[in-house]
């Protein structure tokens, strides 16, 4: 194993240049290796999950969820702040910030960016409540994308780029989950799902967040300074197919629903206007569901 982390270093050191020595020797970052096998168990468990689950019963997860929303909210809020402040600190420039000339606050933004790498590990137990539960129609392309690939971007992000530049999609990423896991900790309290009213913001909100990292990033191509500008376009690409993905998700889920509601009145149907839906179930699913079982 030592071997192959040696030689994977080395095509890297090759292919992107020296890695920043200030995060040298830090948890995980030091080799790819274990980010990659986290990242292949995620896609195993995604894959193997649901068939395991097939003939069981549903877990109810109630508990572990508050508390794991819940701590994932102040978590972000954490590094929403951390940012923030070391940013004002530092005197960062919005147009373009290298990533050695803030001072002890580059430090700051760092030690504040490498939670935010390790929290996309965490977030992977998002789907594997999933899987638990079997809400597997929650399992999209969209949602396995999102959460294999920022993990894996954030390891080289913090090896080459941990500051400077990087903070701007991180520190909206930060804030935007405040509002997400907040509104899913409250969502795991039934006596609270019929006020919980926002989720559909939320996806307007990370569309939102999406557009303007890529406005802030291509000021960095456009008034250029010492951060590379491979992070910069790569960035600019991410985002795209993020916000090629959300769209469509916000599509199908609102648009299409909004449809064929407004189908199922004029028929004469009996539609729910206020209720739950939980990341990227739909309302009618809950519905059916509460009558199949307790949670």
């Amino acid at each position: 194993m030592e071997l192959f982390d040696k030689t994977i270093n080395s095509y890297f050191d090759v292919w992107l240049g020296p890695r920043d020595p200030r995060v040298k020797g830090w948890l995980l970052l030091e080799n790819y290796t274990p980010t990659f096998i986290f990242s292949v168990l995620y896609l195993l468990i995604v894959w193997l999950g649901p068939k395991y689950m097939r003939n069981k019963q549903p877990f109810s997860c109630r508990g572990i969820l508050v508390i794991y929303n819940l701590g994932l909210t102040l978590l972000s809020l954490y590094m929403f702040y951390e940012l923030v402040t070391g940013v004002l600190e530092g005197g960062y420039n919005f147009f373009c910030q290298d990533t050695h000339s803030g001072g002890e606050a580059d430090m700051k933004i760092i030690r504040v960016l490498w939670w935010y790498y390790f929290s996309k590990l965490i977030e992977f137990m998002d789907t594997f409540f999933f899987i638990l539960r079997k809400n597997n129609h929650q399992i999209t392309v969209l949602h396995v994308y999102h959460h294999a690939t920022m993990l894996n971007i954030w390891w080289f992000v913090m090896n080459w780029v941990p500051c400077g530049h990087s903070y701007f999609g991180a520190t909206l990423n930060s804030f935007i989950h405040v509002l997400m896991y907040s509104y899913y900790g409250l969502s795991a309290v039934p006596a609270m799902r019929p006020y919980l009213w926002w989720k559909k913001y939320i996806t307007q909100g990370q569309l939102i967040q999406f557009v303007l990292t890529i406005f802030q990033t291509s000021c960095g191509v456009v008034w250029p300074c010492a951060f590379p500008q491979g992070w910069l376009y790569f960035q600019i690409s991410y985002m795209i197919s993020l916000i090629i993905l959300f769209t469509n998700f916000y599509i199908q889920t609102y648009n299409k629903k909004a449809s064929s509601r407004r189908k199922e009145y004029q028929n004469g149907s009996t539609a729910i206007a206020n209720g739950y839906t939980n990341s990227f179930s739909s309302l009618e699913n809950n519905v059916k569901q509460r009558k199949q079982r307790k949670d």
